[in-house]
């Protein structure tokens, strides 16, 4: 197996020359992602689109930072808010309708643990899959590996290294679940706060728009 190949297939790899051809590849889309007009949307919208390949309606507020950006596929409606990095090594697979606070990472990349190993140069990438209708908070890190259900919201400032289950809110460094979310929670605003009327409506008929398609 050639390097590329060991890489996609989650073995020890060394990144070669091949792979760097594919990482340079990506910095050049970034390259021209990151210096744009920040109130070109259309624009960005259209580079977010040649990066990643497949999204539908995805959008990323720059500076954003990834190795290859193919291996990254978003569902409908991702947002990224600015400073997000995506260490795509491994394939990043993120539901529908996810949110990304400023400064989400994301490492599917990893090395050895002994130095004799890591001084090789081998490593390694491990998958990281996201639910639907997940919320990820500021400053979170989720680590290789990990798994995070649908419906789930992280809190800010996570360091997230095992898997989270559905309908979870977690946080915390290691990231752990808190509590499930409920019916209680539907229209919580913020902590105690419910949403004010007029926005309860317009959610409410939307919500009836939606389930009557």
């Amino acid at each position: 197996m050639n390097m590329k190949e060991r890489r996609d297939a989650g073995l020890a790899y060394i990144s070669d020359e091949a792979v760097f051809e594919e990482q340079a590849a990506a910095r050049r889309i970034l390259q021209k992602l990151n210096f744009m007009d920040r109130s070109d949307f259309d624009g960005i919208a259209e580079v977010v689109k040649e990066l990643l390949g497949k999204s539908e309606g995805a959008m990323i507020n720059p500076p954003f930072y990834c190795d290859y950006g193919t291996h990254i596929e978003v569902g409908k409606n991702f947002f990224a808010n600015y400073n997000c990095t995506i260490l795509d090594v491994a394939k990043v697979k993120i539901g529908d309708n996810c949110l990304f606070a400023p400064n989400v990472s994301i490492y599917t990349a990893g090395h050895p643990v002994h130095p004799v190993a890591r001084n090789s140069a081998y490593e390694f990438g491990k998958e990281v899959t996201i639910g639907d209708n997940c919320w990820i908070g500021g400053n979170s890190v989720i680590c290789p590996g990990v798994h995070i259900g649908n419906n789930v919201v992280i809190g800010a400032g996570s360091v997230v290294t095992k898997d989270i289950p559905d309908w979870s809110i977690a946080a915390g460094n290691p990231c752990r679940v808190l509590r499930q979310i409920t019916e209680a929670d539907r229209r919580v605003l913020f902590r105690q706060e419910e949403i004010d009327e007029e926005a309860w409506a317009d959610i409410t008929a939307r919500m009836q728009f939606t389930e009557g398609e």
